[in-house]
């Protein structure tokens, strides 16, 4: 008799809150396709793939390369609302930032679904949306750079927590 390790695949959803770059958008499309992501919730004044008229936004899908057509995405803008109401549906909420509160993101482990945030490229996430978090993860820096661009944390976060 054959046995065969299935690995049990968890929900992730992924707010980007007020991202200013739309290629940091698109990037992030891109990426999010691969893992795997369910749905985006763009906040803020995060640029979203379409605009109100159904026009796409050009510098998203250059970068994004279809994802943005493959992952689905919701515009909104608080990002409060949806926190609590991802949080009311048994959602782990997790922000991605370097804060005294988080705890180096390769020992997260995933075991029901979950949000992750990532915040604006220069001010990151607010204290006030820090506090609605159940967990805070970040990437420790070893060089001389305080931090990585947004798309880039958000790859490297995700691939190694998500197991890619």
């Amino acid at each position: 008799m054959y046995y065969v390790a299935v690995k049990k695949t968890y929900l992730a959803r992924v707010i980007l809150h007020d991202i200013r770059s739309s290629y940091n958008v698109g990037s992030i499309f891109r990426t999010a396709d691969a893992l795997g992501i369910d749905t985006m919730y763009l906040t803020g004044f995060t640029p979203a793939p379409r605009d109100q008229f159904g026009r796409d936004n050009k510098e998203i899908c250059k970068v994004a390369l279809g994802g943005e057509k493959s992952v689905q995405w919701k515009s909104l803008k608080s990002v409060t609302s949806i926190i609590k109401k991802l949080k009311a549906e048994g959602y782990v909420v997790v922000a991605v930032e370097q804060h005294p509160r988080a705890t180096d993101y390769k020992n997260f482990k995933v075991r029901r679904p979950t949000v992750f945030i990532f915040g604006n490229e220069v001010l990151g996430i607010s204290e006030k949306i820090i506090s609605l978090c159940d967990e805070v993860v970040s990437i420790d820096m070893r060089g001389k750079k305080e931090s990585l661009n947004v798309s880039v944390a958000f790859g490297i976060a995700l691939a190694r927590i998500l197991n890619l």
